[in-house]
């Protein structure tokens, strides 16, 4: 790492769970390095997503480092995610045709909801037999209910894991997204459900709504609760496999925590939400 660099240059871990992850610096200039990233990163860089791409370089032994630029700044808090700055980003995002395009070039396939339910439906039965967990019955059939609504909407480039460590606020009043690891091509209602439900109350669903470029979608809610559906009930196989009862407990609670909040919603009228 350092033979890249050059001499002067004080190399320290970013931590993470990799450990791919550096921060170097010399004379007061700080870069962030990172190895094996996605070419993903130079089109989020180019349309203002991420920190400034400063350069890439390959290594001899064929690894790829890049450098971002290092940006004086914090994470969002809860509280500050439901504001409109990140709306807006979102929707630049969700918009943004050279990011899908990018993606697409790189392999990525837009996600098939009748495959993935296909899919997920197989899991459930080969995992749990005739004996299911509370509470994963009643979601399925929410599940395959919300089916209709999602079938034949327009693909976007979604981030896959929007939460308020993600996002990075500058001294300048920027706001960034990193952590891309988990991109996708879905409907933008699976970045969407994910906000809504964790960090915006139902009251100001509207006015968020309204910040992203959303005045009046009737199907949103039912697209959104079935990516936060699918999001769910994997999280309940992935712990189910591997015998994680703790981890498998915690997610059975929020999935009957999120099947009482669309009966709840679909008492109310679901149309009426958006209204």
């Amino acid at each position: 790492m350092k033979r890249i660099l050059g001499t002067g240059w004080e190399i320290q871990s970013a931590g993470g769970l990799t450990g791919d992850a550096y921060i170097a610096e010399k004379d007061g200039k700080r870069l962030f390095l990172k190895r094996n990233t996605s070419p993903f990163l130079a089109v989020l860089s180019a349309e203002g997503i991420v920190p400034k791409l400063v350069w890439t370089k390959r290594m001899e032994n064929g690894d790829v480092i890049t450098a971002q630029e290092w940006l004086e700044g914090r994470e969002l808090t809860a509280g500050e995610m439901a504001g409109k700055p990140v709306a807006e980003l979102l929707r630049r995002i969700h918009g943004s045709q050279e990011l899908l395009h990018m993606l697409m070039r790189l392999g990525k396939k837009p996600l098939n909801p009748m495959e993935a339910q296909k899919v997920l439906e197989e899991e459930l039965f080969e995992q749990f037999g005739k004996e299911w967990p509370i509470g994963v019955k009643e979601a399925l059939t929410f599940f395959e209910s919300f089916l209709p609504a999602v079938c034949d909407q327009q693909m976007a480039v979604c981030h896959g894991d929007l939460n308020h460590h993600n996002l990075i606020l500058t001294v300048t009043d920027q706001v960034y997204l990193i952590d891309w690891d988990n991109a996708m091509i879905a409907d933008p209602a699976a970045d969407i459900g994910i906000m809504l439900r964790t960090y915006v109350p139902p009251a100001q669903w509207p006015s968020w709504l309204e910040a992203y470029g959303i005045a009046d979608e009737k199907l949103l809610i039912p697209r959104m609760f079935w990516y936060l559906l699918l999001d769910a009930l994997r999280y309940v196989i992935w712990h189910s496999k591997r015998n994680d009862e703790f981890e498998l407990e915690k997610r059975l609670r929020d999935l009957r925590l999120l099947n009482s909040q669309i009966v709840q919603l679909t008492s109310n009228g679901l149309k009426n939400k958006m209204q």
